[in-house]
């Protein structure tokens, strides 16, 4: 996606304006501008030049931004930081109080003398054409201080595509040429000594309403522009986390140089207290290092030699030696920014139906204002009530709540989620993700650690746990197996040093031996281990035991002794079960995936809690699996591996772990950069909360102008006898902006994090059938996992087959069903792959 700054826009119609200019295009695939950024992305085949063309005859300003890489370029944060510069407060502050300035003289002179008698200057004094005047020249000098408001709004006018302030111009000119009109006829009047008319003439000024609605429309674009501002507010922290400067190591010399000119393979320093400037890999030196920055996570993580550093990290203790690995656009933090802004130039779907309304929005309200004035006319109302009406009208129509009730929630909902290390790629992801109704979850990596944790430990009768662990620990040291990897790893835990093992042996798919102290050591399964001691009954109870939970029992003799027991397995998470009954409290319904067997699958997934287990699912079967989910409702992925990418990009909403591979990270909608799982249910809160916010925005602006517009216009002043000054209207027109800005920036409020006021979500499932079948068929032949996997997948390519749950243990197929599927076919499916079906009920 190419970006571009966009200027001259004050409304949604300006970029439903600018939307609809590029979007004719030749070449260009999709178009999306932000008014809150000022940005637009731009996909497609389409030449700059062309596309800066279409943005300047539609009547604004646009330019390219630089996506260049190191000393040549501008970096992603550069880009960003231009971005979100607050260049607009400044100049609003000082029209602001110009402004206000001569505003206060004028209604000093119109309102304070004739209302409350304040004295006045002698030569004003009785002097009402001086008096009128006076007037015109200070509503003058508003008019030229805010320009702005009729440069924009006229020039968009001729262009055919009206905005907001063109609204605003309108409405100011009107009154200001009305009441000119005015000062001249009060002029002839006293000329011709009629006393009278310069009385009711005088009654017809409008100065201080024209004056009064650019000064508060003023206002409001300050809050609103101030409000804005804050939205962007954790985008511009993570821009000003970036380090400046690097110290890296020229020629065996620390030199300071400039964070642009340090390149991939040069050798960097970081002493307590820095921040580490680019991401890379520690060479030398041991440290504790603070990731919050980009994680979220408070608690320093050590680092040693051969251990990944991330730029913008705090070193806190140690001295490290890094090699640069990742430098410029391609930092984590970076990337980080480039997601959080390229998001914010995105649209969510929701806001679409706000852009169609407002692209229709203002020439609806001119003839809504025009009719307004005409009919009080024919009704037999003066001249100026009637054009008071017209311009009320004008001024108190809001397209600006409208086109700001989205993007200003997404960009805050956005930025939320970025300081918890939760990254939507899109604003459609976010809208999306709140709306999921299922949850698949990979089982390694993602439930489990995934890696092999020692779990329990059975010490045979007259062996010690300690002497146990420290026999096991000396003859695994030698091996290469992520079994031995977590035994050792348990023997560090525990303080455990392990001897020397002479003599030592693997026996492929069995187990080891060697010689530990001068005596013959076995360890493995329980097979091997029964052919160099008796293993005793009740340990092989507990060995069955461990099994059926899905623990892999290691068992270990020594000169014909048994030893004991060792149970390894690849344990879920600590926050796993919590996170599931989290999202299960949300309404979600959860569903691991995993390669295990029927029976090591269902003992994981009732330690985490899911409401169903799909087991045998061959790596490249997951995508099949997702598929067949989504006829049920909208699912959401979440997994690490490169074999999860193509189901990450099939679900509705792709979830990677953020230390997974790149390319499960680019295949998903959100990333999560704790890799953690209780961050899934964090996301999806911080979603439902950001679609609620936009649902009240949007209520919200749409309520205040079916309101508003019909009190201007002066529809209930037969009826309640209620009418509204424009100098009003220009102030509600202010105040609904800044309230839908104020709404959207409680999102920072949120506790994502905190499930207390979680409500379940009713979910109406897509199903071909509502009364979908199941058959259990009986199978003979199957031998172990892979005889499940082949049956499965081989019954999961059928039509109408939603899921086949398959156990080579029962020697039993569960098959669900969508449609009519004959027995016949359910049978010969089965059995052209050797395996015989005795039954199918």
């Amino acid at each position: 996606m190419k970006q571009y700054h966009v200027t001259g826009m004050s409304c949604a119609a300006c970029s439903s304006r600018v939307e609809k200019a590029v979007g004719k295009v030749p070449g260009v695939t999709s178009c999306t501008v932000s008014l809150l950024t000022n940005s637009m992305g731009v996909e497609g085949t389409a030449a700059e030049e062309e596309i800066v063309h279409a943005v300047e005859e539609a009547g604004y300003g646009a330019s390219a931004k630089d996506r260049g890489r190191g000393a040549a370029g501008t970096s992603a944060q550069a880009d960003a930081d231009e971005m979100l510069k607050d260049k607009e407060t400044p100049a609003l502050k000082r029209r602001l109080y110009a402004s206000v300035a001569f505003l206060a003289v004028l209604m000093y002179v119109s309102m304070g003398h004739m209302m409350w008698g304040w004295p006045l200057p002698g030569f004003l004094e009785g002097n009402h054409v001086a008096a009128g005047i006076l007037q015109l020249l200070l509503t003058g000098i508003v008019i030229v201080v805010n320009q702005k408001f009729f440069i924009s709004g006229f020039k968009s006018l001729f262009h055919l595509a009206p905005n907001m302030d063109t609204l605003v111009a309108l409405g100011s000119a009107a009154s200001f040429v009305y009441s000119t009109y005015a000062l001249f006829a009060m002029t002839d009047a006293q000329l011709h000594g009629d006393m009278a008319k310069v009385m009711a003439y005088m009654h017809e000024f409008y100065f201080e309403s024209a004056a009064m609605i650019l000064t508060l429309i003023t206002v409001g674009k300050m809050l609103e522009a101030r409000s804005k501002g804050k939205t962007t507010d954790a985008l511009k922290s993570l821009i000003g986390l970036s380090p400046k400067t690097a110290t890296v190591l020229q020629d065996g010399v620390e030199t300071e140089v400039a964070i642009e000119l340090v390149k991939k393979g040069d050798i960097f320093t970081v002493r307590p207290g820095e921040n580490v400037p680019v991401d890379g890999i520690v060479l030398d030196g041991s440290s504790a290092v603070n990731e919050s920055a980009l994680t979220g996570e408070s608690i320093p993580v050590d680092k040693t030699a051969g251990d990944r550093v991330s730029a913008a990290t705090v070193n806190q203790s140690g001295f490290l030696k890094c090699e640069a690995v990742r430098v410029g656009e391609d930092t984590t933090l970076s990337q980080i920014i480039r997601l959080v802004s390229d998001a914010a130039a995105t649209k969510a779907p929701i806001a679409k139906v706000a852009d169609k309304v407002s692209g229709v929005f203002v020439p609806i309200v001119i003839v809504i204002a025009f009719v307004t004035a005409v009919v009080w006319l024919l009704a037999g109302a003066g001249f100026g009530f009637a054009l008071a009406r017209g311009i009320s009208v004008l001024v108190i129509s809001c397209p600006c709540a409208l086109g700001l009730a989205t993007p200003v929630a997404i960009m805050v909902g956005n930025g939320v989620g970025a300081k918890n290390g939760i990254m939507f790629k899109t604003a459609v992801s976010l809208e999306e993700a709140g709306k999921v109704q299922i949850v698949a979850l990979d089982k390694t990596g993602t439930i489990t650690t995934g890696e092999p944790n020692v779990t329990d430990l059975f010490a045979a009768e007259g062996v010690k746990e300690e002497e146990l662990l420290y026999l096991a620990a000396s003859l695994e040291q030698k091996s290469e197996h992520p079994l031995a990897a977590a035994v050792l790893k348990y023997a560090k835990e525990k303080a455990v040093i392990p001897g020397e093992a002479d003599g030592f042996a693997a026996a492929a798919g069995n187990g080891l031996s060697g010689t530990v102290d001068g005596k013959p050591l076995w360890g493995g399964n329980q097979s091997y281990i029964s052919r160099f001691a008796q293993i005793p009954g009740q340990l092989l109870a507990q060995a069955a035991s461990l099994a059926e939970e899905g623990k892999t029992p290691l068992f270990f003799a020594m000169e014909g002794r048994f030893l004991g027991i060792i149970a390894v397995a690849d344990i879920p998470k600590q926050e796993s079960p919590l996170a599931v009954s989290e999202l299960k409290n949300m309404g979600i319904r959860v569903v691991m995936l995993t390669g295990d067997n029927e029976r090591t699958a269902r003992a994981i997934g009732a330690r985490a809690g899911v409401d169903e287990v799909i087991a045998g699912v061959l790596p490249e079967g997951k995508e099949s699996v997702i598929r067949s989910l989504k006829k049920q409702g909208k699912v959401a992925m979440v997994g690490d591996g490169i074999n999860d990418a193509p189901a990450l990009t099939r679900a509705d909403i792709g979830i990677a772990i953020g230390a997974g591979t790149d390319i499960a990270i680019d295949a998903a909608d959100v990333v999560l950069m704790k890799s953690r799982l209780s961050d899934v249910p964090a996301a999806i809160r911080l979603s439902r909360a950001a679609l609620k916010n936009i649902h009240e925005n949007l209520f919200w602006a749409f309520f205040y102008n079916m309101i508003g517009i019909p009190l201007a216009a002066g529809a209930f002043i037969p009826v309640f006898g209620i009418s509204l000054n424009p100098m009003f209207a220009a102030a509600a027109m202010s105040l609904s902006s800044f309230c839908v800005v104020t709404n959207a920036l409680r999102l920072n409020l949120l506790q994502i994090h905190n499930a207390a006021k979680d409500n379940k979500i009713k979910i109406k499932r897509k199903m071909e059938d509502e009364n979908k079948m199941e058959k259990t068929m009986k199978i003979e032949g199957m031998m172990c996992g892979h005889c499940e996997a082949r049956v499965k997948k081989t019954l999961e390519a059928l039509d109408g087959v939603v899921e086949a749950a398959v156990s080579h243990e029962a020697g039993t197929a569960v098959v669900r069903l969508s449609g009519d599927v004959s027995d016949e076919t359910l049978k010969g499916a089965v059995e052209a792959q050797d395996y015989k079906v005795a039954d199918i009920q």
